[in-house]
C-alpha cells in the first residue's frame, strides 16, 4: 500500500461544462430492554469500575450542556432507534461526551439503520439504550486503546504504516504498506507484539502516498489538485483544499496555464492535511460539489463522520465514487512525515484527487489526503476531516 499525493499525475482535460459556464467554479472532488432498577445492592455497586471516578469530572462537565444530556440509565428506555448516518454520527458524540472514560467507541449499522455503542458495563449498557443506541459488550476500553495508539507512535511511526481503532473488533488495526520490510518491519512487530490482543496486523499491496497531482480541477505551479469546499471568513470567499497541494504551489488557477483566481493564505501538513486558499477574482464561488454527471450536490454544513457511513468522494481525476467510512482518527505515516485525526474509507482515489470533498447528501465530511492502490483495482483513501479545518481557520460554508 502507497501513500501518495494526489498532485503528481498528468493534467486531466477541462470538463467540456466547465467550457460552457466558465464562470462556475464548483467545489469538486466535488430488543427493548428496560433499564437498571434505580436502587442497586451494596454488592453491585462494589463491582462499578473505578473508571467511573475517573471520568465523572469529564461526564459531568459534558452533561451541563442540555444538547449533551443522555436520558438517566433508570428513565424507560426506549428501542434502539433508525438513524441516518448524520444523526448517528451525532449520537455517537453525545453518547461519547457522557460515557467518558467508559466509552469503547461506536460505529453506525446501515443495514438496520442503528448506532452500535461498545460499553464496558451493564450500567453503561443501560445509558446507552436510554440514548436510543444499541450497546455491545466489549473487552478493551477507549483508555486503553488510546494507551496502545500512543505506544505505536512511539515506537512503530515508520512510513508506510497506518493505525486508528476499529469499533467492531474492538482492537487497533495496524496497516502497512509493501515498503514496510526489513529493519521497519523488525520495528514494527517488536512494538505489536508487547500490546498483545489489543492489536491486529494487515498488509496492503502498494505504497500509501498523497494523491497531489492535481470537486473542480485547480491548477498550481506544476501540479494539478481538487477543489474541496467552497468556503468563507470574514465575509470574504476562499476554498479549502489539501494541506500538501497548498504546500506545492502558493498561487492556484481554474484551468491549465489560466488566470490566477486564488492565492493560498494557510496551509499545514504534515500533522494536518489542509490549505486556505483566498479568492482573488470574481469567479463564482457556490456551496455545492460537481458529480461529473451534468449536476452537483449542494452543501449545506459540515458534520463529523461515523464509523459505517456510506459516503462519496469527487476528485478532478477520477470523479465521483463511493464507499464506506472505515475508521476514525487515523495515524498515517507518509514518507514526508506523520498526518493524524484522519477518516479511513474504502473508497478509491488516484494522484490529482487530493483536496476533493468527501460528502453524505448536504454535509460536509472530509478533504481527500492520500492513501493506496487505484480506481480500477480499488483501494482505501484518507480524508482530513473538514470541521477540524473550518475550526483551524476560522471560516464557515456559504
Amino acid at each position: 500500500m502507497r501513500i501518495t499525493y494526489a498532485s503528481r499525475t498528468r493534467v486531466a482535460h477541462v470538463r467540456h461544462a466547465r467550457a460552457s459556464h466558465p464562470h462556475v467554479l464548483h467545489a469538486r472532488a466535488p430488543p427493548c430492554r428496560r433499564a437498571l432498577p434505580h436502587r442497586r445492592s451494596r454488592v453491585k455497586r462494589s463491582r462499578i469500575s473505578t473508571r467511573r471516578t475517573a471520568g465523572a469530572g469529564a461526564v459531568m462537565v459534558a452533561l451541563t450542556a442540555a444538547a449533551l444530556t443522555l436520558p438517566a440509565a433508570h428513565a424507560s428506555s426506549p428501542a434502539p432507534r433508525q438513524l441516518s448516518s448524520p444523526q448517528a454520527a451525532e449520537l455517537a458524540q453525545r453518547i461519547s461526551a457522557d460515557l467518558g472514560a467508559d466509552s469503547a467507541g461506536s460505529y453506525y449499522d446501515a443495514g438496520t439503520g442503528r448506532l452500535v455503542v461498545g460499553v464496558l458495563d451493564q450500567d453503561a449498557a443501560a445509558r446507552v439504550r436510554a440514548a436510543g443506541a444499541e450497546p455491545r459488550t466489549v473487552r478493551h476500553s477507549a483508555a486503553e486503546l488510546a494507551s496502545a495508539l500512543r505506544t505505536l507512535k512511539a515506537e512503530a511511526a515508520v512510513p508506510g504504516t497506518a493505525w486508528s481503532v476499529d469499533p467492531r473488533t474492538n482492537k487497533v488495526v495496524v496497516t502497512a504498506d509493501s515498503t514496510v520490510t526489513g529493519a521497519r518491519q523488525d520495528r514494527l512487530d517488536k512494538a505489536v507484539a508487547q500490546l498483545g490482543d489489543k492489536v491486529a496486523v494487515k498488509r496492503t499491496a502498494g505504497k500509501f502516498r498523497p494523491l497531489i497531482a492535481g470537486g473542480d480541477a485547480i491548477w498550481g505551479s506544476g501540479v494539478r489538485c481538487s477543489l474541496g469546499f467552497n468556503v468563507t471568513k470574514g465575509g470574504k470567499p476562499y476554498f479549502l483544499t489539501a494541506g500538501h497541494c497548498g504546500n506545492a504551489s502558493r498561487t492556484w488557477s481554474a484551468t491549465q496555464g489560466g488566470a490566477q483566481i486564488g492565492v493560498v493564505e494557510s496551509s499545514s501538513f504534515p500533522g494536518h492535511d489542509y490549505a486556505l486558499v483566498r479568492y482573488t477574482s470574481t469567479i463564482a464561488h457556490p456551496s455545492a460539489v460537481d458529480l461529473y454527471n451534468g449536476g452537483t450536490q449542494n452543501i449545506g454544513k459540515a458534520g463529523e463522520a461515523v464509523v459505517g457511513e456510506k459516503v462519496q468522494r469527487s476528485g478532478s481525476t477520477t470523479r465521483v465514487h463511493g464507499g464506506e467510512v472505515t475508521a476514525l482518527d487515523v495515524t498515517v505515516n507518509y514518507e514526508e512525515g506523520a498526518v493524524e485525526g484522519m477518516i479511513g474509507t474504502s473508497v478509491c482515489a488516484e494522484p490529482g484527487d487530493s483536496g476533493g470533498a468527501l460528502f453524505d447528501g448536504a454535509t460536509a465530511l472530509g478533504l481527500t489526503s492520500g492513501g493506496s492502490g487505484d480506481c480500477s483495482g480499488g483501494g482505501e483513501t484518507f480524508f482530513q476531516p473538514v470541521p477540524a479545518a473550518l475550526q483551524a481557520y476560522g471560516a464557515q460554508l456559504p
